[in-house]
């Protein structure tokens, strides 16, 4: 199917809904979905933002922005994922009670506001992934766009970029407990320090990158092109002491370089395709 079909057929969809509320996280995938719910439906679509210690100070600012370059109305809410000991505790399915408190907050309010459905950024691929939020996401109603009509992550940039939203190639950004191994707790205190030693790295001018947490040590993560230009041209030591300013003790470089979901190759072959 042309990407210009998907678009009418997802255009088609939001027209029959009449009213959505969007789980909008101010990733590329949540903002596409933002974007063609307010062309369609104006001031009957509303994106909502959840805020938790998981993210990024930066990601809520960049949501905000993104709200009022589109136009849709944007509403913030509280979560409390880490009052739940099944997400703290880090297992392999903690992403079913994140995304379990999520909905659990979004469906009631949208019934509340009068929104009939709640839609989120789920794409096509995603559903080829170990996802146990998506199960969590379903069992509640919410409804994902993008996978109905098989809109897949490039074409999620694609139609980003031929709608002109500057950030069609913005980097996968999840939620901060996915730097962790599974079986870790995870701590506001543990998320704040790595949240704060993405940002320290995004200041230097790199995007694509994640700071893996185990114990006290930070294992920095580059696509493996950047790595030599990184060591050569960085001040290693001032890094090294900003990391250990924000609480980690040790400081490595993964020279295998960036890949998404690396945390997840411990699983077993069928959940290996979850992506943190």
């Amino acid at each position: 199917m042309m990407l210009t079909e998907k678009l009418e057929q997802l255009k088609a969809l939001f027209a029959e809904m009449e009213q959505a509320l969007i789980a909008y996280s101010g990733g590329v995938d949540s903002t596409l979905v933002a974007k063609i719910a307010y062309d369609v439906l104006g001031d009957r679509a509303l994106a909502v933002t959840a805020v938790s210690p998981s993210l990024l100070p930066e990601e809520l600012e960049d949501a905000k922005i993104q709200a009022a370059t589109i136009g849709i109305k944007h509403k913030i809410v509280q979560t409390n994922e880490m009052d739940n000991p099944n997400y703290t505790s880090n297992p392999v399915n903690r992403c079913y009670f994140c995304k379990s408190e999520l909905h659990d907050t979004l469906k009631p309010l949208a019934r509340n506001l009068g929104y009939p459905y709640v839609v989120d950024g789920v794409n096509a691929d995603d559903l080829h992934d170990y996802r146990p939020g998506i199960q969590a996401a379903k069992e509640r109603g919410a409804r994902s766009p993008l996978a109905e009509v098989g809109v897949t992550k490039l074409e999620v940039r694609q139609l980003s970029q031929q709608l002109s939203l500057p950030w069609w190639d913005k980097p996968a950004q999840p939620c901060l407990s996915s730097r962790f191994p599974y079986g870790e707790e995870i701590t506001v205190t543990k998320l704040q320090r790595v949240g704060r030693a993405e940002i320290y790295l995004r200041k230097l001018g790199l995007k694509n990158l994640r700071v893996r947490s185990e114990g006290d040590t930070a294992r920095i993560e580059l696509p493996l092109e950047q790595i030599k230009e990184f060591v050569l041209t960085t001040d290693l030591q001032q890094v090294v002491s900003a990391f250990q300013e924000f609480g980690f003790i040790y400081v490595t470089l993964d020279l295998e370089g960036y890949r998404s979901g690396k945390l997840n190759q411990v699983l077993q072959p069928q959940a290996s395709g979850v992506k943190a």
